[in-house]
């Protein structure tokens, strides 16, 4: 073989190598990183119109990506909204409709199991909230190979826990958070520990943060500023939280929440440069969005949301189904899939999100789904039209809401009869001020029928009407 013949050879075999390994690498399946915030409102982020909050990481996720304007939670509290990420079902269909610790019955599949079958590796960290160790609704019997986090919610009411779970052979056992650290640190740890680890193969991470959740106490960096130089919060009349409280002594309630939200910012930010760390993140999806609505909580007052404009131009927090307490931020960032600096007004919901992910992972779900697939919208095509969403919560008087078009209704019931139904046009009326039921009384009544349509029975005692 001459010299040429030699290099000629070389050169055709590197050519050949490199794309092998070009097309294996491209026809990988993409990581997921689903990233959870906890009582985060619609408004408090900068690329949902905050001026209040500095959040720049995730607004740089924004403009890599897409930003949907009217993208809903499963429900206006914890447990449910959960419940419906993972299983696709609202809450007229799911076992777990309101807050309380009831685990998902053995029968409820839900999205990691999904994944797995399609050859995804799954972490969850952070507050789970969906089963307890000694239940059928604990983290390994519902397809996490890895978890390091809060199984109760009343857990992670508390920024300073001295210990949390974690997976060992397959069994939630208890261990000490290393260090002193606030829980959510180590969650950020703690998440970025498993990106490592399963760097060369395709996984599915949920990061659950218990942030800006009450309490409202956060590491003095974070707070530092959201303060004048004197120590004073720059947010004028701070009313103190008193001390003996569920949630401790906060002299700054909103600095303190700001404060949180740019912390969750900043440890989104560390994650996305492990990504970057590693050369995955042009491989990676991140998805990030809110339980439900902002609190009022901690010493956090409704005063306090309104000066904050946390729930943006929307009426309402946690708890209410007015679209304070139920329309979230939804950002994704899907490099060279997504056209940078997308917004979409495609409505979604939590229930869509199995579907979602499910069509981009090449996963089929086994079980009935509520939800449709979002990925036309991410991908910039046509989404096709959808019928209609719907809630239903128990705290304080049983209601329902539905959204159909830019039509919104809200029922509300006394014991087991509704009393009224309140209809908004949320395209002149996003605030949700002008009812004009009694000027529709025919649309109302279709909706009304709608809302029995979908809302059966709950299996649970807790969550019958009464």
């Amino acid at each position: 073989m001459t010299h040429k013949t030699a290099i000629l050879f070389v050169t055709v075999f590197l050519l050949a190598t490199t794309s092998h390994v070009y097309a294996q690498a491209s026809s990988k399946k993409p990581n997921i990183i689903f990233i959870l915030a906890d009582d985060l409102g619609y408004g408090d982020l900068g690329c949902y119109g905050s001026t209040a909050i500095q959040t720049p990481n995730i607004d740089a996720l924004a403009k890599k990506g897409i930003r949907f304007t009217d993208f809903y939670s499963g429900s206006t509290v914890c447990a449910p909204s959960r419940a419906s990420l993972m299983t696709g079902q609202h809450t007229g269909h799911l076992t777990i409709r309101g807050n309380g610790e009831v685990p998902l019955p053995a029968a409820d599949s839900v999205l990691p199991q999904y994944l797995h079958k399609s050859g995804y590796v799954n972490g969850m960290v952070g507050k789970w909230g969906l089963g307890q160790a000694n239940t059928t609704g604990q983290p390994a019997y519902k397809g996490w190979d890895f978890f390091s986090g809060l199984l109760h919610h009343v857990e992670g009411h508390y920024q300073l826990p001295d210990s949390a779970w974690q997976l060992q052979s397959g069994t939630p056992a208890k261990v000490k958070i290393p260090g002193n650290k606030y829980s959510n640190e180590w969650f950020k740890d703690e998440a970025i520990r498993f990106i490592e680890q399963q760097q060369q193969q395709p996984f599915f991470l949920y990061l659950s943060f218990t942030l800006p959740h009450a309490e409202l106490n956060v590491p003095q960096a974070f707070l530092q500023p959201y303060l004048h130089p004197d120590g004073s919060s720059k947010f004028e009349e701070e009313v103190p939280q008193r001390s003996n409280q569920h949630y401790g002594y906060q002299q700054y309630p909103k600095a303190a929440y700001a404060a949180m939200v740019s912390q969750m910012d900043y440890y989104i930010g560390e994650v996305v440069a492990t990504l970057k760390k590693l050369h995955i993140e042009d491989e990676t999806i991140i998805i990030f969005t809110s339980d439900n609505g902002t609190h009022a909580e901690g010493g956090r007052t409704r005063k306090d949301v309104a000066a904050m404009q946390s729930s943006g131009p929307l009426r309402g927090i946690k708890r209410d189904l007015y679209e304070g307490g139920i329309r979230v931020p939804f950002v994704v960032s899907w490099k060279n899939k997504i056209a940078a600096g997308t917004n979409s007004a495609s409505m979604g919901a939590f229930w869509d999100v199995v579907p979602t992910l499910c069509a981009i992972a090449g996963a089929t779900p086994t079980a009935a789904v509520d939800g449709v697939s979002l990925l036309p919208s991410l991908l910039g095509k046509t989404q096709p039209p959808r019928d209609c969403l719907y809630w239903e919560f128990y705290e304080g008087g049983f209601k329902q809401a539905i959204r159909k078009d830019n039509w919104k209704a809200i029922r509300f019931f006394k014991g087991t009869g509704p009393i009224k139904t309140e209809l908004y046009d949320l395209t002149t009326d996003i605030g949700e001020q002008h009812n004009i039921a009694a000027q529709h009384t025919a649309l109302v009544k279709q909706l009304e029928l709608l809302m029995d349509r979908e809302h059966t029975t709950a299996a649970h005692p807790l969550f019958q009407i009464k």
